[in-house]
């Protein structure tokens, strides 16, 4: 045998590109051969993308010929048409007839007697209904710690605040006087909630509990255990007597109010559950988390239905509509709407860079949104247009980074909004009685708005 002389991975290496350089050669800068029919292609579809709106020119009028004979209304009574005479004749025009567009974003334009479809404007935001400024009127002391929750009673006369300082605390809403307090929480108080059936109040706290206080003996009467870490946030149902809470253990428990049986534990999440909101209508049971998801249940399966995945951070915050079927959900990237009952995108309210951390929403359509560095924004919940922003006045004594907010709610005349913040202090904000529309003017140029929707 002979011996295979062998090469180094270099050589071998030049060889190739030398010879696919040698095949390759002779094609060099030539462009492929068209031949009729692809260039004929090639210029329908040019033609059919730039030019599809004014590639047909309007027929011309067709002319006919009606003589006086033909005409009824040149004709005397009891006259015969056939001795009519046809010397002079009627020219009538017909004028092409265009169909109704099919495509929804053209549009059927009359000109002169001529029809012509053209591309429809693009749809202009509506102007955005006109909302008084709202003004800080009363600051109510009297928590030892950051004030983490809030809640009105169905009767409006007062309110229930849940605080760092383990006490939840009962205030008369007209006249801010401190009524009653709660003590038995042995960590911060996260939630809170009134029954509008019966006189029960429901706690939740970094303790794992959650409680039931009879407001009638001022004390707990029942406990409901499972929750395996701190519970954030609890709500009960508007029809059914039943309550749900959500946590850090990344679930939302639906609890018997009577036998405190853990009805369903509703997994899916895969972080802390921040918020959970119920509802009468389907689905009725909504959560908001850290894993950046919005999850919206089916309670009677104890299934998660719809995950709503376009938030880029946590979701801290949701408020329901309360009279339409839709809802928002905030984060630090955008305050999303969104439509019920499959969670359709509504649109993105966008300029509130902070973390946001409470939604309150009146029947006004007045939304506001609450974050950690105190700062309040006021929308119109319509446009998504931002009439107001505020920042909240830090207590004498607090330091500057003691100026979030934790939780905000309206009462139920919507003419109220009460806020919990971290200077320790409730404070309440209201309408201004004397503005106008004259002395308070929308800044609002539909120019410069830009929507986002994704």
């Amino acid at each position: 045998m002979e011996d295979v002389q062998k090469h180094s991975v270099h050589t071998l290496v030049f060889r190739s590109l030398k010879r696919t350089h040698d095949m390759f050669l002779s094609d060099q800068g030539n462009l492929p051969v068209r031949d009729d029919r692809s260039e004929w292609f090639r210029r329908q579809c040019k033609i059919n993308a730039e030019y599809s709106v004014v590639k047909d020119l309007p027929k011309e009028p067709v002319k006919k010929h009606i003589s006086q004979a033909d005409n009824p209304y040149n004709k005397w009574p009891g006259q015969d048409t056939q001795g009519a005479d046809t010397s002079r004749e009627m020219m009538a025009y017909e004028t092409s007839r265009i169909p109704p567009p099919a495509d929804s974003n053209k549009a059927l334009v009359t000109i002169g007697s001529q029809q012509a479809l053209v591309p429809k404007k693009a749809p202009t935001m509506p102007k955005p209904d006109w909302h008084p400024p709202w003004k800080l009127y009363r600051v109510i002391s009297g928590h030892l710690g950051w004030v983490r929750c809030i809640a009105v009673e169905p009767g409006n006369e007062w309110f229930v605040t849940g605080a760092g300082d383990r006490v939840i605390k009962i205030w008369d809403l007209a006249s801010g006087t401190l009524k009653l307090s709660l003590t038995g929480h042995i960590s911060a108080v996260r939630g809170v909630c009134v029954s509008p059936r019966q006189p029960y109040l429901f706690s939740c706290g970094e303790d794992k509990k959650v409680m039931c206080w009879d407001l009638e003996q001022n004390k707990v009467i029942r406990n409901y255990h499972g929750h395996l870490s701190a519970v954030y946030s609890i709500d009960i149902h508007p029809t059914i007597d039943i309550i749900a809470s959500c946590g850090r253990d990344g679930t939302c428990r639906i609890w018997d109010m009577r036998t405190k049986a853990c009805v369903h534990t509703l997994t899916g999440h895969t972080n802390t559950v921040a918020e959970v909101k119920c509802q009468a209508a389907e689905p009725q049971i909504l959560t908001g988390s850290h894993d950046c998801t919005v999850r919206l249940w089916d309670l009677a399966a104890g299934k998660s239905r719809v995950t709503l995945t376009n938030h880029k951070k946590s979701v801290r915050a949701l408020c329901i509509h309360p009279t339409q079927y839709t809802f928002a959900s905030g984060s630090p990237d955008n305050i999303k709407q969104w439509k019920f009952p499959d969670g359709n995108f509504l649109q993105n309210l966008s300029g509130h860079n902070a973390i946001i951390n409470s939604l309150a929403l009146n029947s006004d359509n007045v939304l506001v949104s609450a974050a950690d560095n105190g700062s309040m924004y006021f929308w119109d919940w319509k446009t998504g247009y931002n009439f107001q922003r505020m920042q909240a006045a830090v207590q004498p004594g607090s330091i500057d980074s003691e100026a979030g907010i934790f939780a905000m709610t309206f009462d139920h005349s919507n003419t109220r909004l009460i806020t919990a913040e971290a200077d320790k202090t409730i404070k309440i904000y209201k309408e201004d009685d004397t503005a106008t529309e004259e002395t308070h003017p929308l800044n609002w140029r539909p120019d410069i708005v830009k929507k986002k929707r994704y």
